[in-house]
């Protein structure tokens, strides 16, 4: 596994979610196409949930303490319970900026860590060190494409009474 590319493209998504993130008015970042879809904000405060209470303990508990059990987690409740939507944008922000930067520092500090180590995770079944590692970017990945999307259909929105079809189809 090559650890040095996670760790360089989770810096460099930092700098991705940031520029799709600063400089989106407030309207824009609580905006949602349906009500049961997520805003920007919620997409940010989910980031920065994820950064402290998934991906990164759940990787230091497999690698560094494997008996113990995983604490739970709720994206979908934890966006209604914890108001993502209600917060203020570059707090949240600067909150997930803030919690990535000390996860690659987390990650590059790693010194020859088992990526092959297993857990049983239900419902995803056997889990390698490695498989979180990459789940992690990819997870980015994701929320990226949804970032994007968002700005997307909030550009076709406020382009009315124009619409963005010379674009091509998304």
């Amino acid at each position: 596994m090559n650890v040095a590319y996670f760790a360089v493209r989770l810096y460099k998504n930092l700098e991705a979610v940031q520029s799709l993130v600063r400089g989106v008015g407030e309207e824009q970042a609580r905006w949602k196409p349906a009500p049961e879809e997520w805003s920007i904000l919620e997409v940010v405060n989910h980031l920065y949930d994820e950064e402290r209470e998934d991906f990164r303990q759940r990787l230091d508990l497999l690698l560094h303490h494997p008996d113990r059990p995983w604490p739970g987690i709720d994206p979908e409740g934890w966006a209604v319970e914890r108001r993502y939507n209600q917060r203020d944008l570059e707090t949240s922000l600067n909150n997930w900026l803030q919690e990535r930067q000390r996860s690659v520092s987390w990650l590059n500090g790693l010194s020859a860590p088992a990526w092959e180590a297993r857990c049983e995770h239900s419902p995803a079944g056997k889990l390698a060190a490695g498989d979180l590692l990459a789940s992690w970017l990819a997870h980015d990945f994701l929320h990226l494409r949804q970032l994007a999307q968002l700005h997307w259909q909030y550009a076709s929105l406020v382009a009315n009474p124009y619409t963005v079809d010379y674009a091509g189809a998304w």
